[in-house]
């Protein structure tokens, strides 16, 4: 049933678009972390031990601690605690993902998510070691979650098809490019609470996702050598083909004689057109033929 299991699921995967592969990543993340919390209570584990692991895959804003974990760059934007946290991430990103895999295909929208999602996290790593606002917290500060990068995409789509409108409840139909503009606003308005290095890595998510089609417009692609990376990976992590050795079925007797008699029927007819025309009349798959039986 297992193996039934897991091969359902990367049926799935191999088959599903570029947005769907990134919820179910997002998902199956979480649903671990919170497996591992429940099996470490169980067995009274002290709480710090959660903390340490799950640390190892967070964001940290101190210099000192980046450098000796540099992969939670990549790995903080597919980490989420809260169930609440997870599902309007997950939502955001399903809405306005849907609209860029119509204009721009899945390989690009994983490259705004990935991309959008380092940007949010340098310009958080930079901000808590240059403002003195954060001066006391930067050796305690983690930053995780999919915002950066779903908020690139939410920039990059608004910025590709403005007048583009979504229908929202007591709204009715509100332009993407209002949406936008107000997500970017209540980040920039908050970057002094309690929850300022998530801010300040959604601006830093939205100012890529803006970048990126801006360029994008003048034909430039910022993001194409990430998907020529993808690509490379991709290649490098398929199995080979398994080679085929042929084996042929030794002729019967029945099936020897007969190719016997055809090769010799050839050659006798070769010999009489020598015979009446000479051997210049010859085509060159006949002089092969006779070449071949004179061995």
């Amino acid at each position: 049933m297992t193996n039934l299991i897991a091969s359902d699921f990367r049926k799935f995967f191999n088959t599903s678009d570029a947005l769907k592969k990134l919820i179910i990543v997002n998902v199956a993340i979480f649903l671990a972390i919170r497996i591992l919390e429940a099996v470490l209570a169980l067995f009274t584990f002290p709480t710090d031990i959660y903390l340490t692991l799950i640390r190892h895959v967070m964001l940290p804003a101190s210099i000192t601690k980046l450098m000796l974990q540099p992969w939670t760059l990549l790995t903080y934007m597919f980490v989420h605690e809260e169930f609440m946290h997870l599902f309007f991430n997950m939502l955001w990103l399903w809405v306005f993902g849907q609209i860029f895999l119509h204009y721009k295909g899945g390989k690009m929208l994983t490259t705004v998510y990935v991309l959008g999602g380092l940007s949010g996290g340098i310009l958080y790593v930079l901000s808590f070691n240059i403002f003195p606002l954060f001066a006391n917290s930067v050796h305690e500060s983690y930053a995780l979650g999919a915002s950066a990068g779903i908020l690139a995409i939410v920039i990059a789509t608004a910025t590709y098809t403005p007048n583009y409108s979504i229908n929202l409840i007591f709204l009715g139909a509100v332009p993407l490019k209002y949406i936008a503009l107000f997500s970017v606003m209540s980040d920039a308005i908050s970057i002094h609470t309690s929850n300022a290095g998530g801010h300040i890595a959604h601006l830093g998510g939205a100012v890529f996702g803006y970048f990126y089609i801006k360029q994008l417009q003048q034909g430039k692609d910022y993001g194409k050598w990430f998907e020529n990376l993808l690509e490379a990976i991709k290649s490098f992590l398929k199995p080979k083909p398994k080679m085929r050795v042929a084996h042929k079925r030794p002729l019967t007797d029945e099936q020897f004689n007969e190719t016997r008699k055809a090769r010799q029927d050839a050659v006798d007819r070769i010999l009489d057109k020598i015979a009446k025309s000479g051997y210049d009349s010859l085509s060159k798959e006949e002089k092969e033929t006779l070449f071949r039986a004179s061995k």
